[in-house]
């Protein structure tokens, strides 16, 4: 265990509007970050796993969001969990170090021993306590999350070699062209202050490159597109390969959950393992009913406070449903994910879809898909405002926002 002296101050790295193209249509309306999992915003999970760190004094969220986006969730998220969280907005790309890197005076305000960095787009169970005792054992400058897959999906992300007894990084390389490891990065970190050096050495070296390389007009013209910006830093590429097997960087193994989420489909799932883990961290904010006086609940299932269900309605596994929705008599619910102001009229199911903001399916209406979480088409999804009609199908179909179905469709994109 560290000193009671010791502080603690964790970063999540929220990207932005540029950063969620894949995450359309549901990134139209609100933030990626904010996106809803298991009833609760994409990047509350972290922040829940962030509170229970002893000795935590600041959360950061550093992204290229307007301000005004996360004012409201700020503020209310820091009041709830009373630990004080700020959104810290980049002025440019910075990469993923040099975002971190250009906000060190304010960061390192707290004087904190240890710095957490975790990127949102990643659901897992955030076994961070975990990984601050097995880095003060370890002694390095950084520790890194790894977690074991497929050799086939490795290629996806950043495989690495680590020293199978002392845990030490040895090698790391960001998506291989040929199989190196069937070890990945969760993007999950705890580094120390010398991170900061780590990346101010990548920046000088740069500009030091910059200014000897002697090149003709034409050669500069040629090769200005490839000029890294000595400000732009990586994580990966320019951090974790080049301090690999200097015995100052370590890892830590997750034998739990892990995904990254990039798509629609994959928030499906992740907000599946989050309402599973509700089980152990959270077990009051999952629903209960036996069909009689409340609607009948199977599996895990989340329902805001404000919602109404009606009794007969059937709801679950894996069902989220946000404030003020509706649901009628006879609805049937199965792996959803139902947005706020939805309205689901009697005998209609839904099942492997995501309903958008304000929706409205009609009755004995089917809106449905295969639960392929990684196809295109592997989930249907209604964008905010879509109306479906009385006794119209959707199957394996996207539909963008302020649409009206009066006739069934199939493995669609309707624009």
């Amino acid at each position: 265990m560290g000193s009671s002296e010791e502080r603690v101050v964790a970063v999540i790295m929220v990207g932005g509007p540029t950063k969620g193209t894949r995450f359309r249509p549901l990134s139209l309306n609100i933030p990626k970050p904010l996106f809803p999992l298991a009833g609760q915003p994409m990047v509350h999970h972290p922040i829940s796993a962030c509170k229970r760190i002893p000795n935590l004094v600041q959360i950061y969220l550093v992204g290229f969001y307007e301000e005004r986006e996360f004012a409201l969730y700020v503020s209310s998220i820091s009041n709830e969990l009373r630990v004080p969280v700020r959104y810290l907005r980049e002025d440019k790309p910075h990469g993923s170090a040099g975002g971190l890197y250009i906000f060190r005076d304010l960061i390192m305000e707290d004087n904190p021993s240890h710095i957490f960095l975790l990127n949102c787009d990643v659901c897992c169970s955030f076994p961070l306590t975990e990984m601050l005792e097995a880095h003060r054992r370890y002694g390095g400058m950084g520790t890194i999350l790894v977690i074991k897959v497929s050799a086939e999906s490795a290629n996806q992300f950043g495989e690495l070699v680590a020293d199978p007894d002392t845990k030490e990084l040895l090698h790391y390389t960001e998506k291989p062209e040929t199989f190196v490891s069937d070890l990945i990065n969760c993007g999950v970190y705890i580094f120390t202050p010398d991170i900061f050096s780590a990346i101010q050495n990548v920046s000088v070296q740069r500009k030091e490159r910059a200014n000897l390389r002697r090149v003709s007009s034409f050669e500069a013209l040629q090769s200005i597109t490839k000029i890294i910006p000595s400000d732009f830093v990586r994580l990966d590429q320019d951090i974790l390969s080049p301090l690999a097997g200097k015995k100052q960087l370590y890892t830590y193994q997750t034998l739990d959950f892990w995904e990254q989420i990039k798509t629609p489909g994959m928030s499906l799932k992740c907000s599946e393992l989050y309402l599973a883990q509700f089980q152990i961290t959270s077990p009051h904010l999952l629903a209960n009913g036996d069909g009689k006086k409340t609607a009948t609940i199977k599996g895990d299932v989340y329902i805001h406070p404000s919602a109404k269900i009606h009794p007969t309605a059937k709801i679950g596994p894996n069902v989220s449903i946000s404030a003020n929705a509706r649901i009628g008599p006879g609805a049937r619910l199965i792996s959803c994910i139902i947005l706020d102001d939805v309205e689901i009229k009697e005998n209609a199911v839904v099942i492997h879809s995501i309903v958008g903001w304000k929706s409205s399916i009609g009755k004995w209406s089917r809106v449905q898909a295969e639960g392929d979480y990684n196809a295109k088409l592997g989930i249907t999804i209604l964008g905010e405002s879509v109306i479906v009609e009385d006794e119209v199908v959707v199957i394996s179909s996207i539909i963008l926002p302020n649409k009206t179905l009066n006739v069934s469709v199939q493995d669609e994109i309707i624009l």
